[in-house]
């Protein structure tokens, strides 16, 4: 099929604090549009505060698909996984003559969707595993800006679950990590960027998280403990999820968690920057600018009446 008969989708991507879910509520509405997530932790059920998770009044109306399908008690849910569920959500929505939105931050899991990229081959290798368990988080992350160095700016140095999954693929693949597993399109996409100027963004942040400490987001976290999960795979979850975990465990005192959390969302958001910069068919608007809600929407709508 070429690819001008493809379907049609839209993915609204950016930096974490940037204002994503707002925007595709705003184009859901305006076009008859179902939105899917393509956030690594909003899939799991009771993360809410810490992943920033859209509320039930915030869709208003529109129908989310993705979130709350997983059980924060094991941090399993991976790329392949997303990548299958959310195709199967993204047929559903075409079959109904709406638009599905892509929405989400975690740059790696709409790639794979967008490019249709094959991670499914590359099988858990248990023997791999086993022996990479064992070396510190600082010895993987080596491994993979030796063997991988593009792949090592965009992830998260210190979540060993996702570098030996993405050494695991490397040996599995023998290729990098994301490169060369491109498949053939199987949607048209229209990307949709936010960005803004990086002084407001880290303040955005910081606001963003005295809010969601004040919400409660250190009791959420305890919670998710108390409920099942252990403290080793909430720290696997990362950011909030890692620094409250380590707080609640009395190894770090509530100022420096509140101190190195900051730092460290304020580095996922320079890494999600890089990632998507590398894609130039991304459109950039600024969330901070009164015109840019009508220009993303004069956009879409001008994708949309392209000849298919």
């Amino acid at each position: 099929m070429s690819k001008e008969k493809l379907p049609k989708i839209l993915a609204i991507v950016g930096p974490t604090a940037t204002g994503k879910s707002n925007l595709a509520v705003f184009l859901a509405k305006k076009f008859n549009g179902e939105v899917v997530s393509a956030d690594s932790r909003q899939v799991y059920k009771s993360m809410n505060l810490g992943s920033g998770k859209i509320s039930k009044k915030e869709m208003q109306g529109i129908k989310h698909h993705l979130l709350d399908v997983a059980s924060p008690k094991s941090a399993s849910y991976n790329v392949s996984k997303f990548k299958t569920a959310s195709e199967k959500a993204i047929s559903k929505i075409l079959k109904a003559k709406k638009l599905p939105i892509l929405c989400g931050g975690t740059g790696f899991w709409i790639d794979s969707v967008c490019k249709n990229q094959n991670f499914s081959d590359v099988a858990p290798n248990k023997e791999l595993r086993n022996k990479l368990s064992k070396l510190s988080a600082e010895k993987l992350f080596a491994m993979l800006l030796k063997q991988d160095p593009q792949r090592a700016k965009n992830i998260d140095a210190k979540n060993k679950r996702r570098l030996i999954r993405a050494l695991e693929i490397i040996k599995g693949s023998r290729k990098p990590a994301f490169r060369n597993l491109n498949g053939t399109p199987k949607y048209q996409v229209l990307y949709i960027g936010l960005d803004m100027d990086t002084t407001k963004l880290l303040q955005k942040i910081s606001k963003r998280l005295d809010i969601r400490l004040k919400k409660g987001m250190i009791a959420e976290v305890k919670k998710l403990h108390q409920n099942g999960a252990s403290w080793k795979t909430l720290e696997n979850f990362g950011l909030e999820y890692r620094f409250v975990s380590l707080y609640l465990q009395g190894k770090i005192s509530k100022e420096e968690m509140r101190s190195y959390l900051l730092t460290a969302v304020k580095k996922y958001a320079k890494r999600q920057r890089t990632w998507f910069k590398r894609n130039k068919e991304i459109f950039w608007f600024d969330p901070n600018k009164k015109s840019s809600m009508q220009k993303t929407a004069l956009k879409t709508k001008n994708f949309l009446k392209e000849a298919a």
